[in-house]
């Protein structure tokens, strides 16, 4: 695949940066981790309209408490993801390769307790994206197009770089919508399950609503014209703030 050179001058600005992170990541305390994967639950529900803030979010993952006011599916989702970010981390840990079975444990943890007929499968009725151009298939296409899905990946896992896999995987992934919820949430820690493979830290999109405008737009635009670029930078800016974000906190 082909990258504009704008595109591969941040890939290896990001690579760089990964580098200099490596010979201090020993550093980073299970505090430090913790923090970013509590911001990462945060934002990615924050995205798709919950409204736990960040201090909220902790209270109910880290202390188990339940916020006035708030609902319970509100609760379920900030614990649910939490379960999800744990699972793909012990399969990078464990050196589980990437397969169908994972991808429908990690929407399964997404929406148990939420919807658990749903959980873990594909839909099988029609879904349209809310105030979105893109219209997924049918669900008759739905096998088929995920058949393709994975053969797209073993094809490519090992020939273009990481980030830009992570981002064709998160975009391809919800441009199918498989499922009757829990799409983003789950194309988005299928990214991170990439980037985490490589040895590259979370990419933790933001869920404010300029943020939240610029990722839909993105989004869009590779799922109407199948211009990708402005996507795989947005995902790529996102690592690299990451990795800059990390850095700083380590005093680097």
């Amino acid at each position: 695949m082909n990258k504009e050179p704008a595109l591969a001058h941040l890939l290896s600005e990001i690579d760089g940066l990964k580098n200099q992170l490596n010979q201090y990541r020993h550093l980073a305390g299970d505090k430090v981790t913790k923090a970013f994967e509590l911001e990462y639950t945060y934002e990615s529900n924050r995205i798709e309209g919950n409204t736990l803030t960040l201090q909220e979010t902790a209270l109910v993952v880290e202390r188990g408490l339940t916020i006035g006011g708030k609902s319970m599916q509100e609760h379920l989702e900030a614990i649910n993801h939490t379960f999800a970010l744990d699972y793909i981390k012990d399969i990078v840990t464990n050196t589980v390769p990437f397969s169908e079975s994972v991808l429908l444990s990690i929407h399964k943890l997404i929406l148990q307790g939420i919807d658990n007929r749903h959980a873990g499968v594909y839909r099988n009725v029609q879904v349209l994206i809310s105030g979105a151009k893109h219209i997924p298939p049918q669900p008759y296409m739905i096998q088929k197009e995920m058949e393709d899905f994975f053969l797209w990946y073993h094809a490519n896992k090992n020939n273009i770089h990481p980030i830009v896999l992570a981002a064709e995987m998160h975009e391809r992934l919800v441009t199918i919508h498989p499922f009757i919820d829990g799409n983003g949430r789950t194309s988005r820690l299928l990214m991170n399950l990439v980037l985490l493979q490589h040895g590259y830290p979370i990419a933790i999109l933001k869920g404010d609503a300029q943020s939240r405008s610029r990722y839909y737009e993105a989004l869009e635009q590779a799922q109407v014209t199948g211009t990708k670029q402005h996507f795989l930078k947005l995902v790529a800016q996102y690592v690299k703030e990451s990795i800059l974000q990390i850095l700083n906190v380590l005093g680097k």
